[in-house]
């Protein structure tokens, strides 16, 4: 039987709809909905506990989730570990390697970093190098594991993005990277060309305006994802039905 690093990496050759969940009950309530595979999203998961986003969460802390997600489901796992929760190449592997040895199929890191509450975009050679030390650090210790990109060239805005884009994807392929991940893009004709530029697997993240599935699959996109939205708006409807709740001077709207 394949192994779960194996099946997500297969599910990349078409375009598949991945959730992001924050607690083991988000997780298996996606797998009973037939979804493939299930990723986290670190905003969800930190808001749960109380933390901001941005590796506000201890890592220790994010690790106790994804024990409890990892012995509740039986589908791929993918782990959103921001910018990997170390200063050095060494400690970000540390903690990759911990995912690995877990069993969690893939993850997501960015190239973008946050100082004085200000985020920007690392120096793409020195992420690429990054890359290539995780993906060597990985083959020395057997261990698999997907290692998705996020590019934070759309989220971020900056100039001449389609370029700017095409300059990272190239370094991160050659790096080893096994995808990409564009978080708000949106334009069909950005994301074509993100497509066109690199042989890697482009994951998308659902936002207002990005095209239906059905054009994202015509566009070449292998995987979209929910971000943090679908955990955004549960919490919009446990308001609504507490203000109703006030609102009634009753508890019918719990049962309505």
């Amino acid at each position: 039987m394949p192994s779960l690093f194996q099946q997500f990496k297969e599910l990349h050759r078409s375009l598949f709809i991945i959730p992001n969940a924050w607690n083991p009950k988000s997780a298996l309530h996606f797998q009973q909905q037939h979804f493939p595979a299930v990723a986290t999203s670190s905003a969800a998961v930190a808001n749960s506990l109380g933390y901001e986003d941005g590796e506000a969460m201890p890592f220790d802390e994010y690790l106790f989730i994804v024990r409890r997600i990892l012995a509740t489901v039986q589908v791929p796992v993918t782990i959103d570990i921001e910018m990997g929760y170390g200063k050095t190449n060494e400690a970000i592997y540390a903690n990759i390697r911990k995912l690995a040895a877990l069993g969690v199929a893939g993850i997501n890191i960015e190239d973008s970093t946050i100082q004085s509450a200000k985020r920007t975009l690392r120096d793409a050679n020195s992420f690429a190098q990054t890359i290539d030390f995780i993906k060597t650090k990985l083959a020395q210790d057997q261990l698999e594991l997907f290692i998705n990109v996020r590019c934070d060239t759309y989220i971020l805005d900056v100039a001449n993005k389609q370029s700017e884009t095409a300059k990272r994807l190239e370094l991160y392929e050659a790096a080893g990277a096994d995808g990409i991940f564009l978080p708000c893009i949106s334009a069909e004709t950005d994301i074509a060309e993100a497509v066109n530029s690199t042989t890697l697997p482009i994951n998308v993240m659902c936002i207002p305006g990005l095209p239906d599935i059905e054009t994202l699959k015509t566009l070449g996109v292998k995987r979209a994802s929910m971000g943090p939205f679908l955990f955004n708006r549960l919490y919009e409807g446990i308001s609504t039905l507490t203000e109703a709740i006030t609102a009634t001077g009753s508890f019918a709207p719990l049962f309505a």
